[in-house]
């Protein structure tokens, strides 16, 4: 296959000003998802995102015996009834949400499922899943590579009870435990241990989206946060819910309006949402902008001036790489911490982003946790994506005040927002 086109990424002299309705959130779809997959009777859903990542757990799912009847906006989901014996191989993709969300739930099942994806993808730290399966008593075999591609044995059931995981490199491991523990025989007591816990958001995301099925899940609180789950065994009721907007993919667009000057209304944003992408509202601020409530839309508007930052994005890591591209435009130094975690993403993040800052001209340092990014003058040329849809987010908003940018594989954002190159070339242009 041919590689794409390097694509030219607009410019703009003028402020932007306008209006967006982005899709729906990636994260909430896939959770709902699963969900839905595990339930007690159908769910449908509305405005759901259609996109690679998304298309990817559809055919998961769909593999282990769900049945999704798509329709437009609407999405029928009839939960799988876990009796396939015939060995099947489920693509990941890149996608972080099926290479860790799935394989619990072919542990339910009485087939040999093989989980494979893309070459990134081989690459991602995948050791937590792989040992907290063995360790709730399923046989998995990875030939000792911690990584993609290995398979899961499933035997019908999973005992469950009592479990420690190190998930400091990422939230989706206790998120995947969470999902599914409810259909183990004793549900499961998930206690983190190690380094603080990553994207926060997620995991409250995910023990919301159980609660609202009627699932009893108990956390513990303590002075860093929750580092325990108990979520008892008992049916996962279905559920017709509507998808809300992608707020981490409404960042590039409110990007736009920060660097230019300018000012941009995105439809729909939650009164009150679990999404890491909701801390916009605190950061747009801290650049010097700011953002208001206008019925149920927010609107956020730029400064007269690009002020530099200081941000621990800890707990909303995926936000960096738009973040960082503001930062490279500022019109002072920004340090960006809390982020270690990023470099097991879909590529090494910190590394990708001064990599790429600097190949612009731009003066980016990478820190044990994170960025510090200084101003310079930079300069056209092409800036590499990774096949990673965050980094090409970062390059389209650099491009607005940097002329002749080039992105390299802009297509690979259609992993979570379908035909962006296009809406943004319209909205920009």
């Amino acid at each position: 296959m041919n590689a794409p086109l390097p694509w030219p990424a607009p410019h703009r002299d003028t402020p932007f000003v306008g209006a967006v309705l982005v899709p729906g959130s990636k994260s909430l779809t896939n959770r709902v998802l699963i969900l839905a997959a595990l339930a007690d009777g159908p769910s449908v859903l509305t405005r759901p995102l259609g996109s690679r990542d998304t298309t990817l757990m559809v055919g998961a799912l769909t593999a282990l015996g769900a049945t999704i009847e798509r329709d437009g906006i609407t999405w029928t989901v009839k939960p799988s009834r876990w009796d396939l014996t015939a060995a099947i191989t489920v693509d990941c993709g890149l996608a972080g949400t099926v290479m860790r969300f799935v394989p619990p739930l072919a542990a339910l099942g009485k087939a040999a499922i093989t989980f494979d994806g893309d070459a990134h993808a081989r690459v991602r730290p995948m050791g937590t899943t792989i040992a907290t399966l063995r360790d709730l008593g399923v046989e998995v075999t990875d030939d000792g590579r911690g990584a993609l591609p290995f398979t899961v044995h499933g035997t019908g059931r999973v005992t469950g009870g009592p479990l420690e995981v190190d998930a400091s490199s990422s939230s989706q491991f206790v998120s995947a435990l969470l999902l599914a523990g409810a259909r183990f025989d004793k549900g499961i007591e998930l206690q983190h241990v190690g380094a603080p816990l990553p994207s926060m958001p997620h995991i409250e995301m995910t023990v919301a989206e159980l609660r609202r099925r009627g699932v009893h899940v108990d956390t513990h609180d303590t002075d860093t946060g929750v580092t325990a789950w108990h979520v008892h065994p008992g049916p996962i009721s279905a559920l017709d819910v509507e998808i809300e907007p992608d707020l981490s993919n409404a960042g590039v667009f409110i990007a736009a309006a920060l660097v230019t000057g300018g000012s941009v209304r995105i439809r729909n944003w939650p009164e009150h949402t679990d999404q890491a992408g909701d801390a916009w509202r605190v950061i747009v601020p801290a650049f010097g902008g700011t953002a208001e409530r206008d019925g149920s839309d927010l609107v956020f508007s730029g400064g007269e001036s690009l002020d530099g930052v200081e941000l621990d994005l800890h707990d909303v890591g995926e936000l960096t790489p738009v973040i960082s591209a503001i930062a490279a435009l500022a019109a002072g130094p920004s340090r960006l911490t809390g982020v270690a975690h990023l470099r097991g993403h879909e590529t090494d993040r910190l590394a990708a982003l001064v990599t790429e800052i600097n190949r612009l001209g731009g003066d980016a340092e990478e820190l044990d946790d994170g960025l510090e990014i200084r101003p310079r003058p930079m300069h056209g040329t092409m800036f590499r994506t990774y096949d990673d849809h965050r980094m090409a987010h970062a390059a389209v908003v650099l491009g607005l005040r940097v002329r002749d940018l080039l992105v390299e594989n802009v297509v690979t954002t259609v992993k979570t927002y379908p035909n962006f190159a296009p809406v943004w070339e319209r909205l920009m242009t």
